[in-house]
């Protein structure tokens, strides 16, 4: 007996949208026997994970502030994951954004003027895309791919921000600390809501996503990228250009990633520090892939891994849950929606060894 893995005729829609529950279900559950083995208290560490911080309407802002990033990450990585163009460096093209978008307001410190925050989000996107455009050109001139590219890019974008607050963009008064000076007024988001952290970068995030789902659903190019993704044969027969579609995705998806950098820099944290984000580039592939690869899905799925870094922050203070729980529960996320993925689309079937061997050929 042999076990195939075969593919199914028809995978089941309802199932394609019910994977991330089932995902979502099964890491709680191995995250109760995951904090029984640590000796934790299963459910009150569960309660502390992801129920106590949205108790509040603070906690449901900070889970905005969180989740706004992300959405923006994950709505550009959407687009080039269904035309089968996969950025994997946003976490690269994030910090880029960041470091143009500080560029502008650490060139203009000191200085007010209304033009300066539109003039670091504009900065911060072309900071983005001109990351990205290297394995853009890259994979569309040498047919490199541009998974490899865009990731150990990010390792360089860190470097680069490194010397950067290490060396000559070190605030001085800043007592030796690896940082820039703490922005001016102008260089900061206005805050939505008085008391909290909720800034003008959340609305926007939503509002891109509203977008990119009527770019993906209601425009003819977004139908193009569907179909150089989907049947690459078609789009050929079609006219369809794939390096157009290549150079689009990259650079939108490197754009909304240093639109995520600028908001970060002059949002909560407003300054650029070493550490700039907890991996909010690599956790957007994550959010893309729950999310199913659609704009409102990924809204969603981005209030869920939101919820995963504020669950984890106040578990650590509240249960003593150790630091690298929250990269924990959101590995075993993606493992479980990779393997509910791959059973909706194949199924597993006993088969004996005489069936599986192939037959030999007969000479007639």
């Amino acid at each position: 007996m042999s076990l195939r893995i075969e593919p199914r005729r028809e995978p089941s829609r309802a199932m394609v949208w019910l994977t991330p529950l089932i995902a979502i279900a099964l890491t709680i559950a191995s995250g109760y026997l995951l904090f029984l083995a640590l000796g934790l208290d299963p459910a009150e560490t569960l309660y502390q994970f992801l129920i106590a911080p949205i108790e509040t309407f603070y906690g449901w802002t900070e889970l905005g502030v969180k989740a706004a990033p992300l959405i923006l990450i994950a709505t550009g990585l959407a687009i080039g994951f269904r035309a089968n163009v996969w950025n994997i460096g946003a976490e690269g093209q994030l910090v880029m954004g960041a470091i143009a978008a500080a560029a502008v307001a650490l060139g203009f410190w000191g200085e007010e003027g209304w033009w300066i925050l539109p003039a670091m989000c504009v900065a911060g996107v072309l900071g983005g895309m001109a990351y990205a455009a290297i394995p853009a050109f890259l994979k569309t001139r040498f047919d490199v791919s541009e998974i490899l590219t865009s990731l150990m890019l990010t390792y360089v974008a860190s470097l680069v921000l490194g010397i950067l607050v290490f060396g000559p963009w070190k605030d001085p008064d800043g007592y030796n600390f690896p940082q820039t000076r703490m922005f001016t007024d102008a260089a900061v988001l206005p805050i939505l809501v008085e008391g909290t952290r909720l800034h003008l970068g959340v609305l926007v995030a939503g509002l891109i996503a509203v977008g990119a789902w009527f770019l993906m659903g209601r425009t003819v190019f977004g139908f193009q990228i569907q179909v150089v993704g989907q049947a690459p044969a078609a789009a050929r027969f079609a006219g369809f250009s794939r390096k157009r579609v290549t150079w689009f995705a990259l650079l939108l998806s490197g754009g909304l990633a240093g639109l995520a950098g600028t908001f970060e820099a002059a949002g909560p944290i407003g300054q650029l520090i070493p550490q700039l984000t907890p991996g909010y580039g690599f956790t957007g592939i994550i959010v893309a892939f729950l999310g199913r690869l659609h704009p409102i899905g990924i809204v969603v799925a981005g209030l869920v891994m939101a919820l995963s870094y504020i669950g984890g922050e106040n578990a650590q203070v509240s249960a003593g849950l150790p630091t690298a729980a929250t990269g924990v529960f959101q590995g075993m996320l993606l493992f479980y929606l990779l393997a509910a993925d791959m059973l909706v689309r194949y199924r597993l079937r006993w088969a004996s060894a005489q069936a599986a061997a192939p037959k030999p050929a007969t000479v007639s």
